[in-house]
């Protein structure tokens, strides 16, 4: 059965917030018993045990997901090449999130031009050590053409929808019949709160595409100013 996803970057519940997550237990506990994802950002920036993995995935209920941000060692370091033992180790440590890893989230950097030779290779390396599904943030122009909208296809790789969209040229073209969304915040990108209207709109499409069988995430990174946990119980609302 296809199903919605509404979370955060994180799971800090700020205290305006706070009675949105009612309920005893660590914050991820209480967002868990409200929300059914999160994207874990820290990935990113330093390496996790597996341990520490397994501990948040006995935190939260069965039919929850975390979404993983693949390590910028990989995306901004590497770019891209030569990233076998990098990827080898971040499976290993990712696996302890068992059957609640939903997806791993690849963000590239503004800079980095697409290249199918080593796009193929990398997506076709990420493809061999995780089941789940796959989302690209691209956010070079590049990454927007048809050569690299059929290798993405190919590879069953999600293209991110982004607000504010970054290095988009035109409207959004789907790569695969799933949908990840990641709403940085606009106009005000990290701080903004999202209107009323825009809500409704997101909530209009996610209740679509789930409605014809497709998987359909949306994710709240607008954290720097705490509107994301808002942002995401208002979209809830009105799904439900």
């Amino acid at each position: 059965m296809a199903v919605a996803r509404i979370g955060c970057a994180g799971w800090s519940i700020p205290r305006a917030v706070s009675a949105d997550f009612p309920g005893e237990g660590s914050h991820l506990q209480r967002y868990a018993d409200v929300l059914n994802a999160a994207e874990i950002n820290s990935s990113f920036y330093r390496p996790h045990q597996p341990q520490t993995y397994e501990r948040w995935a006995a935190a939260v209920p069965e039919a929850f997901r975390f979404a993983v941000k693949a390590p910028k060692t990989m995306t901004h370091e590497l770019r891209l090449a030569g990233c076998g033992e990098a990827m080898q180790r971040f499976a290993g440590e990712v696996a302890g999130l068992g059957a609640k890893l939903g997806c791993v989230l690849v963000q590239l950097p503004p800079s980095l031009q697409f290249d199918p030779v080593t796009a193929g290779t990398f997506f076709a390396l990420v493809r061999q050590r995780f089941a789940c599904m796959i989302a690209c943030e691209a956010r070079h122009p590049s990454w927007f053409g048809d050569a690299a909208t059929t290798l993405l296809s190919g590879a069953a790789v999600t293209r991110v929808i982004a607000d504010p969209p970054k290095g988009q040229p035109g409207p959004h073209v789907a790569t695969t019949a799933t949908t990840y969304a990641r709403l940085h915040g606009s106009p005000r990108i990290y701080f903004s709160s999202y209107e009323d209207d825009y809500l409704g709109q997101a909530a209009t499409s996610l209740a679509g595409r789930v409605g014809d069988g497709h998987d359909a995430w949306c994710i709240f990174d607008n954290t720097a100013s705490g509107a994301a946990a808002a942002n995401a119980v208002s979209l809830l609302r009105r799904l439900s």
